[in-house]
């Protein structure tokens, strides 16, 4: 009798037919084809799973939607995959709290969706909000470009409810934004990539949904402007809520390649800028807004309406398929350079010698570098191709990732630049937690 037969309240997947779609995520890592796949639909079958896993020796991987881009979710050998699709439960909103309780199953479009229903908003935004899950983008500490204003999703968590290696769901926090017991462990399990235990629920804050936004595309003519448009805003008094950015190469690309709508993009360089304050939609601020801007916003062109919104939003979340469709093997990093030292990183990243092309927040200073040939590479050239950048960002005070996570595609680098102590600090953390390695083993650390 093999050790996952009979298991409660689960649909197990051993068939490799059903199993290959499995081995990767929509990062370049692609793993071994999993000793099997469980759809689990109770506390029961987890609670069987965890005792049956641990006697095994076997790791459970968690996965929701599979959209990552670091590897987490990938199999590693003689793994056993835990997607969370069956896993039940509703979508309930606190209006009183200003609270949101979903499942991990749920699509992260249907809790954004619900929250809109009751007038209110969930502002983590990742640009996979329209396909990822709920459960993912809590293991994965997901941005987005309301991070620039908003935070990352560790911000908005209240409690989390999730399985632990004693093979009981926990949960830990409670649904108000004032709790102060000690060490929160809801925040250890959000962006731990299900090292630590595997997340199947959580409550998260809400925000009354802006009433009005801005939203204007900004052409710049000079590339090295773009590093000094946060500081210019922020000397101003204007936070938006989103600041994106897209280079010279990528806005070349879309002109030529792109669909009709990207086109016929203006300038050197391009920017997106939103606001959601009281009174943005007035004449007052927008023209407060140019002024700071001076020269920079002479060709700066202001969404009249919702449409022509979301036509530019459309433009920036289509830029990630764009360039997979034109190069299926690039590698999309997200590293982070804190702000005032933007201009030092777009200055230097020519000369580290490999043809890079960069989009993405520069309001957070969470920049999608891309290395479009990177499928001609093998693992080692890619490495190597990768160490500058990483060394450039940590020599400027920044990191190897703002919003994607290490999964196992940065796990090498992770371990080369990180501090030993914090390495050992959470390897003591997941021998406390996960004394039998029960999960998503040999991941992060």
């Amino acid at each position: 009798m093999h050790w996952l037969d009979a298991l409660p309240d689960a649909r197990v997947l051993r068939d490799p037919g059903l199993t290959a779609a499995y081995r990767h995520d929509e990062s370049h890592v692609y793993g071994p084809a999993p000793h099997a796949v469980v759809r689990p639909r109770s506390p029961a079958a987890l609670r069987e799973l965890v005792r049956r896993a641990a006697d095994a020796g076997a790791t459970l991987v968690p996965r929701g939607a599979g959209s990552g881009k670091a590897g987490g979710c990938v199999p590693t050998p003689g793994s056993v995959v835990v997607d969370l699709c069956d896993w039940p439960g509703d979508i309930v909103v606190n209006t009183t709290n200003l609270s949101l309780e979903a499942p991990a199953s749920a699509a992260l479009a249907a809790v954004k969706r619900k929250a809109e229903t009751h007038g209110l908003w969930y502002p983590p935004d990742p640009n996979s909000w329209p396909l990822c899950s709920f459960g993912g983008s809590l293991a994965t500490n997901a941005g987005g470009p309301n991070a620039c204003k908003y935070g990352m999703t560790r911000r908005w968590v209240l409690a989390v409810d999730a399985l632990m290696a004693d093979g009981e769901i926990h949960r830990f926090g409670i649904a108000s934004v004032k709790q102060n017991t000690g060490p929160n462990l809801a925040q250890l399990l959000v962006g731990s990539e299900g090292v630590f235990g595997l997340i199947v629920g959580a409550t998260v804050a809400l925000l009354p949904s802006p009433r009005e936004r801005l939203t204007v595309l900004l052409p710049l003519q000079r590339v090295d402007a773009l590093p000094l448009l946060p500081s210019r805003l922020f000397a101003a008094g204007l936070m938006p809520s989103a600041l994106e950015f897209w280079d010279a190469a990528v806005l070349g690309d879309l002109r030529a390649h792109g669909p009709a709508e990207a086109r016929e993009l203006p300038g050197e360089a391009l920017a997106l800028l939103e606001f959601d304050d009281a009174g943005c939609s007035g004449p007052g601020f927008a023209e407060h807004l140019l002024d700071a801007l001076g020269a920079l916003g002479a060709q700066a062109r202001v969404a009249t309406g919702p449409t022509q919104r979301e036509a530019l939003w459309a433009v920036r979340r289509m830029t990630s398929v764009h360039l997979k469709q034109r190069f299926p093997a690039k590698v999309s990093e997200d590293i982070v350079v804190p702000r005032d030292r933007l201009p030092d990183f777009f200055a230097r990243l020519p000369a580290l010698g490999t043809p890079m092309v960069s989009y993405g927040h520069l309001g957070d200073g969470n920049l999608h570098v891309n290395l479009l040939h990177a499928g001609e590479l093998d693992d080692a050239a890619l490495d190597a191709a990768l160490a500058p950048l990483f060394a450039l960002c940590i020599e400027l005070g920044g990191t190897l990732s703002g919003e994607h996570g290490i999964g196992l595609a940065k796990r090498g680098a992770f371990l080369r630049h990180a501090d030993p102590y914090a390495i050992a600090a959470l390897r003591g953390i997941k021998q406390a937690l996960d004394p039998r390695g029960v999960f998503n083993a040999g991941k992060v650390f």
